[in-house]
């Protein structure tokens, strides 16, 4: 049983990283097109 509740321990953990891993990811990625989005506007505003 020991066993058992070992296993359940360690696979909650590694899907609370994996949960971890694709929030990051997706904050890199709203990260990146917001520095964009901040670019196209700087550019825009230098031409005029």
């Amino acid at each position: 049983m020991t066993k058992v509740a070992a296993v359940v321990a360690v696979l909650l953990a590694l899907s609370s990283c994996a949960n971890t891993a694709n929030g990051l990811a997706k904050d890199g990625r709203d990260a990146s097109h917001a520095l964009d989005a901040s670019t196209h506007r700087i550019l825009k505003a230098g031409a005029n």
